[in-house]
């Protein structure tokens, strides 16, 4: 549905804990090579060629099988950036600590010992360092104490349970990834690091945050969803610069009023809360892009909904909604609304003043009849009416040939027999998902979707594909599962697109040949005055023989009859 595959963008935090500096193509100087990138090159060690680079100021070995760091890592004494992640390493030789200059380090998804990760706290320029998933437990005292200058600490999917009272010595700490641990208390050592602009502690176990995080003028974005919150403080509101809160998952039923002066708002989750009615609020955020309610016992919207005039992504799925929100269609920006998994049976006329809409989630509604509605919506790219519960529809409208720029339709788990004709003018189509239908027959204009990569056709009730389905020259995904085939047979069709094409090429190749040596015949029967093939055919209906044979009964006409039987 479109709220699993469309909403799962890439947030603001994940964006800031992945940044790495410089996917760029090696920078020389004269002879000097300053950049080496040889990541994903299934290396077991550094090789000698790479530490001999002694003016190396970056270098990119992650996903790789690197079982340790050698000690002539020290000979890369520029060196700023060096990613490690994603390999094998358990020990972190005392020979890393001795690169003074370095800036950034990544050791992430590595089974270190934590008993060699005090190494680290040697390198007091880093200004990054990520350590996600090494099942750390226990974040060294001693980093907390020497690392004066770290500017982004990544400690995500680790076993930390609190952090030491010396973190409060990172006093140029701007960010702090700690989600997916093991937090029961908010870490209050956070709310003196007040430059502080991004705090992550999704995924723990948290039940209150403290009215102390006022303190932090600078935080930014604040990511506190799935935790135990039930109620935010009203002190949160001091945060003026705050852009960015998701609190979703949590167990809250409204938004205090202080947080009115949170102006500054573009990204909000309130996802998986029982709010029952939307904060008034947020209707004053009119700075808002992104905003996600799915699952928040939602029945309608505000009127003043309507001044969210910014908002490009709107999530409203699976709540209560009986009719599609009027007020909605005010939202001249939108780009991308899901309302998959409510029980709305009609779309107003209204939807086509939604002039930007790229995406739309319909999903698992109780909808009779094709809304034909949201064919007015000329900007679509992505329609997804698959009925994963509700009312089967039995038919996709012929006018789907009006969303001229639609490149992905999902319409699975219907009862449609038959596609419209009108299915081979969206040329622009890549995606076309007709799972767990009754499809019994593919209209012959589907192989004029020359852009179509990828085509779900599993569980439906196919015998034959089109004579020309070769055609379809971009196609990368083709999924027959499911359905009684027998021209290609199912035996090829579990081979994949390229034995089927074969196979189709085979076909028409025998039909073409067929054709010929009929078309060949009947000449040759002209030729010699045997009359066309057509003639020929029709005697041959009617039962009777060459003109040799019907004089041959006339002379029998003129003979006596067998004694004994009547003439």
């Amino acid at each position: 549905m479109f709220a699993d595959h469309v909403l799962k963008l890439m947030s603001q935090k994940q964006k800031a804990s992945l940044v790495k500096a410089a996917e760029s193509p090696p920078e020389r100087v004269g002879d000097k090579k300053y950049f080496m990138d040889a990541s994903n090159k299934n290396l077991t060690f550094i090789p000698s060629s790479i530490l001999e680079l002694w003016e190396l100021e970056e270098v990119h070995l992650e996903n790789n099988v690197l079982e340790g760091i050698s000690k002539d890592i020290r000979n890369l004494t520029n060196l700023k950036i060096l990613y490690l992640n994603n390999n094998e390493i358990r020990l972190i030789c005392r020979d890393l600590g001795e690169l003074t200059n370095l800036q950034s380090l990544d050791l992430s998804s590595n089974p270190l010992v934590p008993s060699t990760l005090p190494v680290l706290s040697h390198l007091r320029s880093l200004r990054q360092l990520r350590l996600y998933k090494i099942q750390m437990e226990n974040f060294p005292i001693q980093m907390c104490k020497s690392l004066n200058h770290l500017e982004l600490l990544g400690l995500s999917h680790n076993r930390l349970k609190a952090l030491p009272k010396e973190i409060v010595n990172q006093t140029k700490l701007r960010e702090i990834y700690l989600q997916n641990n093991q937090f029961e208390d908010f870490p209050l050592e956070l709310c003196v690091l007040y430059n502080l602009e991004i705090i992550d502690l999704e995924q723990n176990q948290i039940a209150v945050i403290p009215d102390e995080i006022s303190a932090l003028l600078k935080l930014e974005k604040f990511f506190i969803a799935y935790n135990c919150v039930s109620c935010l403080p009203d002190p949160l509101g001091s945060c003026g610069k705050l852009t960015v809160l998701d609190v979703s998952y949590n167990f809250l039923h409204n938004l205090p009023s202080t947080l009115k002066e949170l102006t500054e708002i573009t990204e909000l989750g309130l996802s998986g809360n029982c709010l029952e009615k939307v904060p008034r609020l947020i209707c004053k955020w009119t700075l808002l892009h992104l905003l996600y309610m799915k699952n928040t016992c939602l029945k309608s919207l505000r009127r003043s909904f309507k001044r969210l005039l910014n908002v490009t992504l709107l999530d409203l799925s699976q709540n209560y909604f009986d009719f599609f929100p009027l007020e909605i269609c005010s939202l001249k920006n939108l780009e991308m609304l899901s309302l998959d998994d409510n029980h709305i049976c009609q779309v107003p006329p209204e939807v086509f003043n939604l002039v930007k809409l790229k995406a739309l989630g319909l999903t698992g509604n109780n909808f009779t009849i094709f809304p034909e509605e949201i064919l007015l919506i000329e900007s679509l790219e992505q329609l997804y009416l698959g009925q994963d519960q509700g009312t089967k529809l039995t038919y996709l409208s012929e006018n789907i040939l009006k969303l001229t720029n639609l490149k992905e339709l999902y319409f699975e788990n219907n009862s449609l027999e038959y596609l419209p004709e009108g299915i081979g003018s969206l040329r622009t189509l890549q995606v076309l998902d007709l799972h767990n239908n009754q499809i019994k027959e593919l209209p012959n204009s589907i192989c004029q979707l020359k852009g179509l990569k990828t085509l779900i056709l599993e569980n439906n009730q196919l015998s034959v594909l089109p004579e020309k389905m070769d055609s379809l020259e971009s196609l990368q995904v083709l999924n027959l599962e499911g359905n009684p085939m027998e021209d290609p047979p199912e035996d090829v069709c579990r081979m994949g697109i390229p034995a089927i094409w074969q196979y189709l090429q085979e076909r028409r190749f025998k039909d073409i040949m067929a054709t010929m040596i009929q078309s060949w015949y009947r000449g040759m029967r002209v030729r010699k005055g045997l009359g066309s093939n057509e003639e020929l055919m029709k005697v041959l209906k009617r039962g009777k023989g060459s003109p040799q044979d019907k004089k041959g009964r006339k002379g029998e006409k003129g003979k006596a009859a067998p004694k004994g039987k009547k003439k």
